[in-house]
């Protein structure tokens, strides 16, 4: 399977290109929104502040209270991801999850996960994992609950998508833009085939550690709408839009839509790069490229024994924050990142789920916020369709 990051017009095939730590320069709560379902979002991270980069997971809790706590998995599993999806074989790749702070318990909780899915072991001890702070010491950083979930939702989708990729897990000493910057530096010198990063902030000046060819690099395009986003609105970065996934009596056994919380748009900072095409009526950088599952209502089986909120062990969480990790994870996969950025030719034709329907807001021109045929700002060219190699 191959996938690119250039963009093109239509008929063409397409080469798609924390709170509760003194200290964390976020917004005091995390955000919640209601709905008229009688639950409401909880986001892990609140708004962050500028120059600080806020995580995407979020989950969805009963307005009475309630916590989403389980005994056993909800939510969609690796069998589910891999039949939505088309995946298939197996790749030792080395997938790079960049977070903030520590989780003492990665390990273990991704221990959980997988052995509830019958996934192989990914251990220290059996060489599969690893994690280090973000200049590749033992000495890590203090832990923090909100990053906490966001890093064990990230290992598990990279663990439901390539359950057999080696991951490397690099923790940033804060959720500043230039700690995480150096994190990602870090990992794309420890030979990785792909760096997934599940935040961000406000539109801003792409900066060199993002930049590393033969290594694609994904970033989480935001849950809050219509509004563009940075790592996702890097040059060199590949910028993953969500969708809501549901089973459906079709051929292909699934349906997606546009999730209205996926980030999408135009930035007006980040030139556009040369692969980029007139189809997304942009003169910078266009957000997104591609995208995979990220509604919270359709959301992802997660363990996590660190608690949050009240919110421990089996819970569902979404956000554009699972969909950059299985698209990292199906790039490790592919074996197609050497000849970065012309080798992405993943085909829209053949290669990609086109997402036709909903929206993540209002905006002009509409394609950067409806879904329709072809490119569109909130699930770019489509979600993965072909098998890995």
């Amino acid at each position: 399977m191959k996938i690119s990051r250039m963009l093109l017009g239509a008929g063409v095939a397409v080469a798609a290109a924390s709170l509760s730590t003194v200290g964390i320069a976020t917004a005091s709560t995390p955000s919640a929104t209601h709905s008229a379902t009688g639950k409401h979002a909880l986001h892990a991270c609140g708004a962050a502040a500028k120059g600080y980069a806020a995580c995407f997971a979020h989950t969805m809790v009963n307005d009475n209270g309630a916590k989403p706590n389980a005994s056993s998995p909800q939510g969609l599993n690796p069998a589910d991801i891999q039949s939505a999806y088309k995946l298939s074989g197996s790749s030792t790749a080395t997938v790079a999850i960049v977070d903030a702070y520590d989780d003492p318990t990665a390990e273990a909780d991704l221990g959980v996960y997988r052995s509830q899915f019958g996934l192989p072991a990914c251990t220290t001890a059996n060489g599969c994992f690893r994690k280090t702070s973000q200049t590749g010491s033992s000495k890590l950083p203090r832990s923090n609950a909100n990053w906490a979930v966001e890093i064990s939702l990230d290992l598990d989708m990279v663990s439901a998508a390539c359950p057999t990729c080696h991951i490397l897990l690099v923790e940033a000493s804060s959720n500043s833009f230039a700690n995480l910057a150096t994190a990602v530096n870090y990992a794309a010198s420890q030979g990785v085939a792909a760096i997934s990063n599940s935040y961000g902030g406000s539109d801003s000046t792409e900066t060199s550690q993002y930049n590393h060819p033969g290594i694609a690099i994904t970033a989480s395009s935001g849950d809050s709408g219509y509004g563009a986003q940075s790592p996702a609105s890097y040059p060199h970065v590949i910028g993953v839009g969500g969708t809501s996934l549901t089973r459906a009596s079709n051929t292909r056994g699934w349906s997606e839509t546009a999730w209205s919380g996926a980030g999408s748009g135009c930035s007006t900072i980040n030139a556009k790069p040369a692969w980029q095409t007139s189809v997304t009526q942009c003169s910078g950088d266009a957000i997104s490229d591609v995208s995979a599952v990220a509604d919270p209502n359709t959301g992802v089986s997660v363990y996590d024994s660190t608690s949050y909120q009240g919110i421990v062990n089996w819970s569902v969480w979404g956000g554009t924050s699972a969909a950059s990790p299985i698209i990292a994870a199906v790039y490790a996969a592919s074996g197609n990142t050497a000849g970065y950025p012309a080798s992405y030719t993943w085909s829209h034709a053949t290669g990609l789920f086109d997402v036709t329907t909903g929206s993540n807001g209002t905006c002009s021109p509409s394609i950067w916020c409806h879904a329709g045929t072809g490119w569109d700002g909130p699930t770019g060219l489509g979600t993965p369709k072909e098998k890995q190699r």
